[in-house]
């Protein structure tokens, strides 16, 4: 793309995204020719625990699965809005799971993560049926959804309580994560982990061990929400120091929200996120 063309391309989607809901707009623009999609299926009884699933038109051999979770400062997010992600990784031939789960102050830490371990456990059971291989399963999120992400790879106590164990992994991915945030200066999300008294227990970086699934950590270096250095540079290092296999990427042209958003087709020139996120699929280092 010409950079006159880029341009007037940038100038007329920041003004949809202006005038209209980011997320709407992305979507709106998403084509669904990629995919065919199942929506709403329930993975526990509360009318929070439901999933969609997009399986890939082209599908890569043995396709992999991921199971993505959203952010939102586990207050607000709703699968339906994350449907550029799910038409994303299927145009690269990945069956993906996007799940809901249930937020504050409908419950507080730990319930969103037994949530994600149900979700995980259904697609490990179920996601052959939709053309995925559950021996190529990873799991991935967006802010408080890498959180989630990174506890479920991390702290074996969550998928125990199905059955289950990281080595279910075959990676995870987390973007723009908060992996280490005690104290928690952000007020909006101190009643979710019991502010003053949030738990130790509850920081993905206290759960570091040599047996952690490989990883794939991105940010933007430019993040106002969540500090990338303490964060996704943190965790990095600590699993790289327990022999864990960690690719790092840090984008400059992205916001916290626009990394995320950079995986749908209208905003792919801000950075190579999927690109990144496929090749660590397609070859997951360490495996």
């Amino acid at each position: 793309m010409s950079s006159k063309l880029l341009q007037v391309f940038t100038l007329a989607i920041a003004t949809l995204l202006a005038a209209c809901s980011p997320i709407k707009v992305l979507n709106a623009l998403t084509p669904s020719s990629t995919f065919t999609k199942t929506s709403s299926i329930a993975y526990g009884d509360d009318p929070r625990q439901k999933l969609d699933i997009y399986r890939p038109v082209t599908a890569l051999p043995d396709a992999p699965v991921v199971v993505f979770f959203y952010g939102g400062s586990w207050n607000s997010g709703s699968k339906d809005d994350y449907g550029f992600v799910g038409e994303a990784l299927a145009s690269r031939g990945i069956v993906v799971v996007i799940a809901d789960y249930r937020l504050y102050p409908h419950v507080r830490y730990p319930a969103f993560l037994q949530d994600g371990a149900q979700a995980v456990a259904w697609a490990h059971q179920n996601s052959a049926e939709y053309g995925g291989d559950p021996r190529k399963l990873y799991v991935m999120g967006h802010s408080s959804g890498a959180y989630n992400a990174a506890m479920l790879a991390l702290d074996p106590q969550w998928l125990a309580g199905v059955g289950l164990s990281p080595s279910v992994f075959k990676g995870w991915i987390g973007l723009a994560g908060p992996y280490d945030f005690l104290p928690i200066e952000n007020r909006d999300v101190r009643p979710v982990f019991f502010y003053p008294d949030s738990p130790p227990d509850s920081q993905p970086i206290n759960h570091v061990s040599h047996d952690a699934p490989p990883s794939l950590l991105i940010a933007s270096v430019d993040d106002n929400l969540v500090n990338p250095k303490r964060n996704t540079g943190g965790l990095a290092n600590k699993l790289r120091a327990a022999g864990v296999p960690v690719e790092e990427f840090y984008f400059t042209k992205t916001s916290h929200a626009t990394l995320v958003a950079s995986m749908s087709r209208p905003l792919r020139w801000l950075a190579p996120v999927l690109d990144r996120v496929t090749a660590f699929i397609k070859f997951t280092p360490g495996q």
